[in-house]
């Protein structure tokens, strides 16, 4: 809920009937210090349902600088909050040592006991190629676009795809059983990653709701967008309530089209 902080959107989440968080760890302080984040989660009576782990351009030093020893970190703060999917960005491109073991890293990971008895799934998430003056920059490794790559669970995040020039709903439609984790939020198109609310940009954000849970989704929608453009705490609050009515609206409306895609299935 950018730029509040975690407290803010743990108490802003739970007035609104949203069902739980993302945790981005290193958004603040708080955020890191899974103590008070547990203290946040009981006292607002909210569940932390994923992670994200600290592998943004702006937390480098957050639970230390091992990119590895922070996606294990991510995985005990799952496994504690009893959150089913830690949310990963693929390696920068001048990681070498990390991009070149990511994919096998991110499978040894998923196949670890600790994780798989828990149900917590690493997943990868879509990014964008920069845009630059001087035309592209590919800051990721192996690549921006997970959906060539060896990842068994992906996270869709819909300003990325806007960003990236991408169809969001052709990635719901070629990851099938893949997708596991969506940030729901929306972008127009710009070179800019935007978050902006569903609805305002290019990507038909709720038609990708419903389209992925008519096609056997289950996982989170969780919703990533940018408010600071809204003037009082009351605007961002209704803007987020709305959010959440028609999300749940889209929801409902892709598992009426799975069911009577069964019945007509099952009358044949």
């Amino acid at each position: 809920m950018y730029p509040e902080s975690t407290a803010s959107t743990f108490e802003c989440a739970s007035e609104l009937g949203y069902d739980g968080v993302e945790l981005m760890v290193g958004i603040d302080q708080v955020s890191a210090d899974l103590d008070q984040v547990d203290a946040l989660s009981q006292y607002h009576e909210i569940a932390v349902t994923s992670v994200h782990a600290p592998c943004l351009l702006v937390t480098p030093n957050v639970w230390g600088t091992d990119p590895w020893g922070k996606l294990d970190r991510s995985g005990q703060a799952a496994r504690r909050f009893g959150a089913r999917v830690i949310v990963v960005h693929p390696p920068f491109r001048w990681q070498r040592d990390y991009s070149s073991g990511f994919e096998a890293g991110i499978a040894r990971l998923n196949a670890d006991e600790r994780n798989r008895a828990a149900d917590v799934l690493y997943t990868v998430e879509n990014m964008y190629p920069w845009r630059t003056p001087a035309g592209r920059f590919l800051a990721y490794a192996p690549d921006w676009d997970p959906t060539l790559r060896s990842y068994d669970h992906l996270t869709l995040d819909l300003s990325h795809a806007s960003t990236g020039r991408m169809d969001s709903i052709d990635y719901v439609r070629v990851w099938g059983r893949r997708l596991a984790h969506i940030h729901l939020t929306d972008g127009s198109g710009t070179f800019k990653d935007e978050h902006l609310l569903p609805g305002e940009g290019d990507q038909r954000s709720f038609e990708v709701v419903r389209e992925a849970v008519a096609h056997g989704f289950n996982g989170d929608v969780v919703l990533e967008v940018n408010s600071r453009r809204f003037g009082s705490r009351s605007d961002r609050q209704d803007a987020l309530g709305r959010c959440l009515e028609q999300t749940r609206d889209a929801v409902a409306e892709g598992m009426a089209s799975r069911t009577g895609a069964r019945a007509m299935s099952g009358s044949k």
